[in-house]
């Protein structure tokens, strides 16, 4: 009798909270960039966030009771992402959950924190469009129609015809691939609009839904492009950045016909908070870029309704500076590769004292625990990415 009792308790509260949910319009927000979107998160990073008294608390957020990661009751995705080059984009649906990230492993990106915090916030169905790819530029890939054309450094051109190469093609092409990113998300964002429930099966046209926000996350090819941003070291040297930035940010408004949708600028931060009062060579480049990326919402025409997150606030010093270590493990590594005197045994005995010699138990621990990817890629850490998606659903929700 008391099993009848908790079923029909069980059962009461789900129809419950469906009938709840089907009072509320759908809440679409569209995540969009490049690498960093993607996410080169390894799940198996969770446990560094663990590791941390001020990250720990994260874990009861994005683990069930059993200690496996969440997946969302009410919070769905549709992630149309690139796979290998030369092969077409493909879509990933589903109640969100880890493995939406980069597709090679199970891994995130900033959309599981984001999703996870969003659900949290509001009590309306959630839907996540994210569209995503490696390597792509503001500049290019994702160039709205107001951005115009793509613009040659005279200097450039000139150092294609020395090198006899045909100036005509190469403008030809890159007019061919200017906004063809742009053109792709927009394309997936509205064929799902056209037909959410195929993507979350819930969904009541009757109802409706509310485009919510929009998240960039996007800049290391344009921050790295020296040919397209010539005085990128000096005051001013990535203006062009912005101005295509805010272009691109009117030209989402238009397309969606939602001239208010709230936009989150994710800033740059590999590396963490610069010191720039002992800076090193890269330090004026990546302080001009993050200026930069965060100039549209300090304009009159945004400052009301774009935000920035700076995710250099959740860059892990300690997991960066073993990485860094580690540089030096592979240097010893190749100096006793040219030993031949040695044998292979000896070799790596020799190896395996210096790296005891370079970090400690502790630290090794912690090294494999957090790191799965390379510093741009923000180490390929879930603790880093999981605050940036956290940071982003907040700033939406301050809106």
């Amino acid at each position: 009798m008391k099993t009848l009792n908790l079923f029909v308790i069980l059962l009461t509260i789900i129809v419950t909270n469906k009938v709840a949910l089907a009072d509320k319009p759908l809440k679409i927000f569209i995540l969009a960039g490049q690498s960093n979107m993607q996410g080169h998160a390894s799940v198996e990073t969770f446990k560094h966030i663990g590791m941390d008294k001020k990250t720990a608390p994260l874990l009861k957020e994005i683990l069930d009771s059993q200690g496996k990661p969440k997946v969302c009751d009410r919070v769905w995705i549709s992630y149309l992402h690139g796979m290998k080059s030369g092969e077409k984009d493909h879509e990933k649906n589903g109640k969100l959950t880890t493995g939406f990230g980069a597709q090679n492993g199970n891994k995130i990106g900033p959309e599981f924190g984001f999703g996870i915090t969003m659900e949290k916030l509001t009590d309306h169905p959630i839907l996540i469009i994210k569209t995503a790819w490696g390597g792509k530029s503001m500049h290019t890939d994702f160039r709205s129609p107001a951005g115009g054309e793509f613009k040659f450094n005279e200097s450039d051109l000139d150092m294609h015809r020395k090198k006899g190469r045909d100036v005509k093609k190469i403008i030809a092409e890159k007019n061919e691939a200017t906004g063809l990113y742009y053109r792709t998300m927009l394309t997936h964002v509205k064929n799902i609009l056209q037909d959410i429930k195929r993507v979350y099966p819930d969904y009541d046209p009757k109802i409706g839904y509310e485009i919510a926000g929009f998240v960039w996350f996007q800049g290391w090819n344009d921050m790295v492009d020296r040919g397209v941003y010539p005085n990128r070291d000096k005051a001013g040297g990535y203006d062009t950045y912005s101005e295509i930035l805010s272009h691109f940010i009117r030209d989402i408004r238009k397309e969606l016909a939602a001239p208010k949708i709230p936009f989150v600028i994710g800033v740059m931060g590999v590396g963490g908070i610069l010191d720039l009062k002992n800076p090193n060579r890269y330090t004026p480049i990546h302080n001009n870029f993050r200026k930069a990326m965060a100039a549209p919402a300090e304009t009159p025409e945004f400052k009301d309704n774009v935000k920035v997150v700076l995710t250099e606030n959740y860059w892990d010093k300690e997991l960066s500076e073993l990485d860094s270590r580690w540089g030096k493990v592979k240097q010893k590594s190749k100096e006793l590769a040219k030993n031949k005197e040695i044998t292979a045994k000896e070799r790596k005995a020799a190896l395996n004292q210096f790296i005891s010699e370079t970090y400690t138990k502790e630290e090794l621990e912690i090294k494999k625990a957090g790191i799965s990817n390379f510093g741009f890629h923000y180490l390929g850490s879930a603790k880093i990415l999981v605050q940036i998606g956290k940071a982003f659903a907040e700033a939406l929700e301050e809106e």
